[in-house]
């Protein structure tokens, strides 16, 4: 590796300079103090960080009494907090110092000095969250107080995130000091090894999670039905409901996992294809970060932020516990279509935007912009080198770019107006009812979109857009933004998010799709991921040539290799920039798991109050140990209905129906179970039963001449019904 250019020393600390840091880390840990105790203090907020015990049992730990109310306010002595701040504060700081101080150029006390500038200001961060809080209290305005309610954690994620940056930067020298250097090799091998570790850990949830009977059939589970049917001449379907699935999505991506799930017919092979793809992605991250930084140091940094960003995860484990979607395959693909067009590699790029877009239709909605984006970036640059050399511009990136865009909107157009329709028996998209007030049809959208404008931007520009904005952009540092044109590419995906109310409840409206913890943000990560790798690098100062004039900014696009390199002192003081940036986005992916994630690395995991603690979900119970005896007494010939999380073990027999309170096409839209039904298995104990003994059964109540209900044998966790005269 070349010799890193010569730095200028940092400054050598001084007692005023030390006790300057003091003043910012006693500043920053105040401000950090009084926002805990505001956090602690209010339930609202700290339900965003952990339960409701873990707060009683914070709470205790700092002296302060717990009321018997759930909901009461508390009021901790943030005294001792104060002091618990500050000790924590000047602990790290002085044990990276120790660390980073062996470097002759600045010292120990340097470092300290510099250290804890930096950090005492990122302490600061919680306590603007405070003021702000107060000011939106004060003034009336609820709805902002609410919002700032919901988001202290990320308040607090982004202090975190900056103090772990600047202790790890080893900053004596101000913001993009770097105190390490990385070769290719051992940075790429160190994200493979990430991507490896994130891929054996998040199959091993996935598996204990089915095995632990808590994995949904619908749209999860039915994915693997639909190759279970197709091999077994059932067609693309599951018996969810009637029709082969394309009514719903042109999705066939997982068709291809068939030459494999021939080996191993099961769901669980799903499980391991999907974490591994989407573990996968580091590696086009780590390419691009690279190729817009230059440092293998930050690119680093990056591939292991992709890995630990909540959006990306929540992809694989959502916060309803659906584990498995096609679209976790779309992020890899794109990531990796958009490593091969900064190559200039068109053929394959195409090649791999069609295999996204055959995850679903509504990939069209990134993959159009995207081509419009590399038309324009395209013909802005070739514009620049026509007016110089006209024979050098090559205008083959804006025919690929606008052949893109036209065929991703034809394509969306046809989708949604003539295949799925047909596929539905002429029926609506069922997913333009999504939009509530707005419609239920794309052209009743589009009308209420003239004729109820305060609606349509009243959702568009709201705060609940804005809490979903700072939870997509948060996770990666906010670094997107320093790459506008790229972010804007997800701008009509997300502003279709941000006009949807999934939620049945009226109470809750919304608040579905408020947060990217389901599967409906899948299409903005890899852009998300692309922008914030750009961010990183982007540099506002171009470097100058010896002549004066200035080098313009180059697009990986139309000149993947500059012809002009800037100077050694430019150039290292740009790597030292990246790397600052890079750091700064995994700090931030890390902080923000802390408190939004489900994985080991969050507060949830460990949570012993939480829903999501490891023991709760992630080691079978009796129930689990119950199911084998239900299994042992119905034929695999037999068509079965059964409720959701037992209904994954019957998708490989005859048929297999949901039994539960929707009205399904099967049955005639009424509640009942369709005619051809042999068995019912009822599961008592899952989280969304109603049904807990056979009283509560309304064949038995309804049809007790068709049914008869067996003996039990799983000591009441399940209840099993068989038709008295049953079809063979």
């Amino acid at each position: 590796m070349p010799a890193r250019p010569p730095v200028a020393p940092g400054p050598v600390a001084t007692p005023s300079g030390i006790a300057g840091s003091l003043a910012w880390i006693a500043g920053g840990s105040l401000a950090t103090a009084i926002a805990l105790q505001s956090m602690l203090s209010l339930p609202e907020a700290f339900a965003t960080m952990g339960s409701r015990s873990l707060r009683e049992r914070l709470v205790m730990a700092f002296g302060g009494t717990v009321p018997a109310a759930l909901d009461a306010p508390i009021d901790p002595p943030w005294l001792l907090s104060l002091w618990l701040v500050v000790a924590v504060a000047c602990l790290a700081i002085t044990a990276c110092a120790a660390l980073w101080g062996r470097n002759a150029e600045f010292g120990r006390q340097g470092a300290f000095s510099a250290m804890g500038r930096h950090a005492g200001r990122w302490m600061l961060l919680p306590g603007l969250w405070e003021v702000l809080r107060l000011t939106a209290f004060v003034t009336g305005w609820t709805s902002l107080e609410g919002l700032l309610i919901e988001t202290g954690h990320l308040f607090l994620a982004g202090g975190i995130a900056g103090c772990l940056t600047s202790l790890a930067s080893g900053e004596a020298n101000g913001p993009g000091r770097e105190c390490d250097s990385i070769g290719t090799r051992r940075s790429f091998v160190i994200v493979v090894a990430g991507a490896c570790t994130y891929a054996v850990v998040f199959t091993a949830m996935n598996w204990q999670l089915y095995r632990s009977l808590l994995v949904p059939h619908g749209d999860t589970v039915m994915y693997e039905e639909h190759l279970w049917n197709l091999l077994h001449g059932k067609g693309f379907r599951s018996y969810l409901d009637q029709g082969l699935f394309l009514g719903e999505h042109l999705q066939v991506i997982h068709a291809l996992l068939i030459p494999v799930y021939v080996l191993w017919p099961s769901h669980l092979l799903l499980e391991l294809c999907g974490s591994i793809a989407l573990a996968s992605g580091a590696l086009p991250t780590y390419w691009l970060a690279r190729r817009h930084t230059g440092s293998p140091s930050a690119a680093m940094w990056m591939g292991l932020a992709y890995l630990l960003a909540v959006p990306m995860q929540f992809l694989d484990i959502a916060i309803d516990l659906k584990t498995f979607r096609p679209t976790s395959f779309v992020i890899p693909l794109m990531l990796f279509a958009l490593d091969q067009m900064e190559r200039r590699r068109w053929k394959t790029m195409l090649v791999l935007l069609a295999a996204t877009l055959s995850a679903q239709e509504d990939l069209s909605l990134v993959i159009g912009p995207l081509g419009v984006w590399i038309a324009w970036d395209a013909w802005r640059a070739a514009r620049r080198k026509g007016n110089a050399n006209p024979q050098a511009t090559d205008r083959t990136p804006v025919w690929i770019g606008g052949g893109v865009a036209l065929f991703a909107g034809i394509y969306l157009i046809v989708a949604l107006t003539v295949l799925i329709p047909w596929f539905r028996a002429g029926a609506e998209v069922h997913y333009t009812t999504y939009f509530g007030e707005l419609g239920g049809s794309p052209g009743e959208i589009a009308r209420s979109m003239v004729t109820k404008p305060a609606l349509f931007f009243g959702k568009l520009f709201g705060l609940r857009s804005l809490k979903y904005v700072l939870l997509l952009l948060l996770p990666y540092g906010l670094m997107p933004l320093r790459s506008p044109g790229r972010l804007a590419i997800a701008g009509p995906l997300f502003a279709a998010l941000c006009l949807m109310d999934t939620s049945r409840d009226p109470a809750q409206q919304g608040l579905e799709m408020l947060l990217p913890y389901h599967h409906f943000h899948a299409p903005l990560v890899p852009i998300l991921v692309w922008a914030a790798t750009a961010g990183i690098g982007a540099s506002r100062k171009p470097w100058k040539q010896e002549s004066g004039q200035s080098l313009e900014k180059t697009s990986p696009i139309t000149s993947p290799t500059p012809s002009l390199a800037p100077p050694a002192d430019f150039a290292a003081g740009f790597e030292r920039r990246a790397g600052w940036r890079a750091r700064f986005v995994f700090g931030s992916a890390l902080a923000t798991g802390l408190f939004l994630g489900l994985s080991p690395l969050g507060i949830a995991f460990w949570d012993a109050g939480s829903t999501w603690h490891w023991r709760k979900l992630y080691v079978p119970g009796k129930r689990s140990d119950m199911l084998p005896r239900v299994l042992a007494e119905i034929p695999p010939s037999s068509r079965v209905a059964s409720t959701d999380f037992v209904h994954p073990r019957f998708t490989h027999y005859e048929r297999s129906y949901d039994y539960s309170a929707f009205r399904r096409r099967v049955s005639g839209y009424e509640l009942r179970v369709p005619d051809d039904t042999d068995y019912i298995v009822i599961d008592t104990q899952h989280r969304y039963s109603t049904i807990k003994s056979p009283k509560d059964v309304r064949e038995l109540r309804e049809e007790p001449d068709e049914w008869e209900l067996l003996p039990d044998t799983t000591e009441g966790y399940f209840i099993v019904l068989r038709r008295k005269t049953r079809s063979e």
